[in-house]
């Protein structure tokens, strides 16, 4: 097996148990990080450091304040933008339309297990512990950067969808009618942007990974998750080195700004193409371990249960699937006789979307649509399409449907399980000719 090939739950398997038999140098090949002053403030410290000011008094731990909604997020969340789900927000796609490539951090869906903490970036810190680190406790203490140290480092910017792993999930009941637990989303808990900070792999580097080094595990600031009365501790998650050191990033910006707090400020972690769970929000501390990790977050949740699945549930989930949505209102009205250019996206935790197809007739015959400007690994396509609409009045459904470049295509049903986890069969959109 390819140690770097992380992109299946198998693989994410064998590369937590590879550890010690691993004889290469996990940091052999990395770009060595900058050596300019670790406390030199940038620009965007200055703008970090003002936002943390009006955010919260200083503070090193997370807290609710009386910024928070009801719901436990910060921002605005507009009917016309977005559709709640308790603590949660999802972007209703007609907001997307003549939006450009990235989503706005005023659209982007929130996922909250609990509430939006506000958090001083002033007295942050990342602090890195655990057996996986030279010099390991209780010999020595933990390793910590502060934001001012994260600004002084290297920087790089990628652009990457984040996307819930139960996006589409209210579709396995009202399409394939089977009962799920979770978020009833439709599609519209993913979002693209920017990201710029810093790689994990360097701040692993300088806070003395070992060659042992097997599991991270990342854990949030937010408050402690409360499931069926039973006290889970705050949002964690393994993440195996071999993906840590590949292509994470520590990202204090988003589309070119500090980091709103309902996405992750100060700090969050961005891992492309996986699971949204995996790109933990208000980062606080990473334990480095030379033995496999484990949370509720990889055991009980974000694994696959039901029938076909053995008990205990398949592999940790990893790679995000293909999905293609529409920029229309659900239910939309349309006018009969008339030629209406429909817009949508695509995307695909497999690498790129190579091409997607429409069908206007509940999926009897299919026309490819034109993909057209930017597409960044990591991101989506937007592409469109001409109806010509029929001229009887009555009730359509239009359908898209991506492969991208593994071969991977929507299929026409997505196999059940009890989490409603990875729906990624092709989506019914309902319009109304009148």
């Amino acid at each position: 097996m390819n140690p770097d090939d992380l992109t299946g739950e198998t693989a994410y398997e064998t590369a937590r148990e590879l550890g010690r038999a691993n004889a290469r140098d996990p940091l052999q090949g990395l770009r060595r990080p900058s050596r300019r002053g670790l406390l030199r403030l940038s620009a965007g410290a200055g703008l970090g450091a003002a936002l943390a000011g009006t955010a919260a008094a200083p503070r090193a731990a997370a807290s609710t304040g009386p910024a928070a909604t009801a719901a436990g997020i910060v921002k605005p969340l507009p009917p016309e933008l977005f559709v709640q789900h308790g603590t949660n927000a999802e972007t209703r796609w007609e907001a997307m339309r003549g939006q450009g490539y990235l989503t706005r951090a005023d659209r982007f869906f929130v996922r909250n297990h609990v509430s939006t903490p506000l958090i001083d970036a002033r007295t942050w810190r990342l602090r890195l512990w655990g057996t996986g680190l030279h010099g390991a406790p209780p010999e020595a203490r933990p390793v910590e950067f502060s934001y001012e140290d994260l600004l002084g480092m290297r920087a790089e910017t990628i652009t990457a969808f984040i996307e819930c792993t139960g996006n589409g999930r209210g579709f396995y009941t009202s399409q394939q009618g089977q009962k799920v637990s979770g978020t009833p989303w439709r599609l519209g808990a993913v979002g693209v942007a920017h990201w710029r900070g810093v790689r994990l792999a360097s701040v692993l580097e300088r806070a003395g990974l070992t060659r042992e080094a097997v599991d991270l595990l990342p854990r949030g600031l937010d408050d402690e998750y409360i499931d069926r009365g039973e006290n889970l501790g705050r949002v964690r998650r393994p993440l195996p080195v071999a993906k840590a050191l590949k292509d994470v990033l520590l990202a204090y910006e988003m589309n070119g700004a500090p980091l709103p707090p309902d996405h992750g400020y100060p700090v969050r972690l961005v891992v492309p193409s996986w699971v949204g769970i995996a790109s933990i929000k208000w980062l606080g501390d990473i334990q480095v371990s030379d033995q496999p990790l484990y949370s509720p977050w990889n055991t009980r949740f974000y694994r696959l249960f039901g029938p076909g699945h053995p008990p205990e549930g398949s592999a940790p989930l990893t790679r995000m699937n293909v999905k293609s949505a529409f920029e229309l209102p659900w239910d939309a009205t349309l006018t009969r006789g008339r030629t209406h250019v429909l817009h949508g996206r695509s995307w695909s935790g497999n690498g790129r979307v190579r091409h997607v197809s429409i069908s206007t007739d509940g999926g009897a015959t299919w026309h490819r649509a034109r993909i057209h400007g930017a597409d960044a690994p990591g991101g989506w396509v937007r592409w469109e399409y001409p109806w010509r609409c029929p001229g009887t009045t009555g009730r359509y459904e239009l359908l898209a449907r991506a492969t991208d470049e593994t071969g991977a295509t929507q299929p026409d049903t997505a196999p059940y399980n009890t989490f409603g986890y990875l729906f990624g069969a092709v989506v019914r959109h309902p319009v109304t000719l009148v």
